[in-house]
């Protein structure tokens, strides 16, 4: 009997009493959330990475050595629905594009009647901060400090665009219009500071590293808990370091992106170091999918094959790192797999928040599961979307593949005349589908049913009105 599905309504979720609030007199847990941006699985030394990448990592392998390092952390192909599906506990799919429909409010982005994981927290008594990349909306309504983030500095779309302003062939007549660097409070309209371009882009990291630590240390004293979300702008193409770091390593770019991201981790560690904040503050630090697939910001997958926009491991997996002393136990590795989606319900639990019932949550609760109460995650499957399309699903260390990507031709969407099966154990690089192993057949038995529960139930969700 398949153990547990995860892609229907969590009711046991809703209707069990969540996890009590951390106690003590400290109170909630602080949270602090570091986001890479297009950041591959095998970058920092835990994961292989570090030296092996021209720049080690000991500030962020540190968080590893104290909590618990996750090696089959899945998230989505692109960064939208990635951020969506971190933000909202629900995958992509439920508020984007549907493969049976219009879109579902904007172009992309989450619609307003989401709710964003900065909501729940703060509903629940936390104060809350975005500093860095949002990619979730750039329209009235739909700016961070209009989903449930108290203050935003940061940009609201891609750092592709930090290239326009830099451009000799940007036409100031086509209606495009440069990126900036903005800034919001809650209930106020956001206000443009400095036009994102290639210099800028150099320094904004060290600009949002400095208002993080200046939010910790307004609200360390206060009465609330808070909550930081770090987003970082690197190592999304153009990789471009701060003047401080370039040539630091004589590896190139991206090893100086590298080092500089461990000395900003390091700093935000020492922040709560020397505020007292460590042992009740949960820090994690992920990406919200895997390396891009250029030669200026080539990052290293480890083991897995692709990079992002594609069904492959490389693009799925990325890092994930999550501590918190005295709570979840110091040196724990496991290969379970967890999905960001798991984020939301996971912190709503640890806190004592209330989850809305009017909705589909994909999300499973792995709070047990982190602060070692539970033997393994609370999920053993998870789907695998490139925008409206369902490429496949995975089950344990098994993985169905329903169609695949041309990267030489655009990337096509190439339908499969027969569905692939791998072994992630045994063929970690997706090399040789298992259709010619006939013991292994009985897994289609699991693969097929997380296939039908999840086409289930989309197409029992209403979806997200946009009011």
């Amino acid at each position: 009997m398949i153990r547990r599905l995860v892609f229907c309504v969590f009711a046991a979720l809703l209707s069990m009493p969540l996890v009590a609030a951390a106690s003590g007199s400290d109170g909630e847990p602080n949270i602090v959330l570091v986001l890479m941006d297009n950041f591959g699985w095998g970058e920092i030394g835990v994961y292989g990475g570090g030296e092996m990448r021209g720049a080690p990592t000991p500030r962020i392998d540190s968080i590893a050595k104290e909590g618990f390092r996750l090696t089959h952390y899945n998230v989505e192909a692109e960064c939208t629905p990635s951020r969506a599906a971190l933000m909202t506990g629900r995958f992509g799919i439920r508020t984007r594009l549907r493969p049976d429909g219009p879109p579902r409010g904007v172009w992309y982005g989450i619609t307003k009647w989401e709710i964003t994981l900065a909501e729940i927290l703060s509903n629940a008594g936390y104060t809350t901060s975005l500093f860095g990349k949002w990619h979730l909306g750039d329209t009235e309504g739909r700016y961070p400090t209009d989903q449930g983030f108290d203050e935003w500095i940061g940009i609201p779309r891609s750092s592709d665009r930090a290239f326009w302003p830099d451009s000799n062939s940007f036409d100031p007549d086509s209606g495009a219009v440069f990126t900036h660097v903005m800034s919001s409070k809650r209930g106020e309209p956001p206000v443009k500071l400095d036009v994102f371009g290639r210099e800028k882009r150099k320094t904004i990291d060290r600009q949002i590293t400095d208002q993080a630590i200046d939010f910790i240390r307004r609200k360390a004293d206060g009465d609330q808990p808070f909550f930081t979300f770090l987003a970082y702008t690197q190592t999304h193409e153009p990789v471009d370091p701060h003047p401080d770091y370039y040539g630091k390593t004589g590896h190139g770019s991206f090893a100086d992106v590298l080092a500089q991201t461990d000395d900003y981790v390091g700093e935000l560690l020492d922040t709560l170091d020397e505020l007292g904040l460590k042992e009740n503050t949960i820090f994690i630090f992920t990406s919200d999918n895997g390396r891009e697939g250029v030669p200026r910001s080539w990052g290293f997958t480890g083991p897995w094959r692709g990079d992002m926009f594609s069904p492959w491991e490389g693009s799925l997996r990325v890092p994930f790192l999550i501590r918190w002393p005295g709570r979840i136990p110091a040196g724990q590795v496991s290969n379970d797999i967890v999905h960001q989606v798991d984020l939301l319900p996971t912190l709503a639990s640890i806190v004592g928040a209330e989850l809305p019932d009017d909705r589909v949550y994909d999300g499973a609760d792995q709070s047990a599961f982190f602060m070692g109460k539970a033997d393994g995650s609370a999920r053993e499957s998870t789907v695998i979307y490139i925008g409206n399309d369902l490429f496949g699903v995975k089950w344990r260390n098994w993985k169905l593949l329903l169609k695949d990507m041309d990267r030489t031709n655009g990337y096509a969407v190439r339908e499969l005349a027969y569905p692939s099966v791998f072994n992630l154990i045994v063929d970690p690089k997706e090399e040789v589908p298992e259709l010619n192993y006939l013991n292994d057949t009985w897994v289609d038995v699991p693969l097929y049913q997380v296939l039908e529960d999840h086409e289930a139930s989309i197409a029992a969700d209403l979806g997200s009105p946009d009011p």
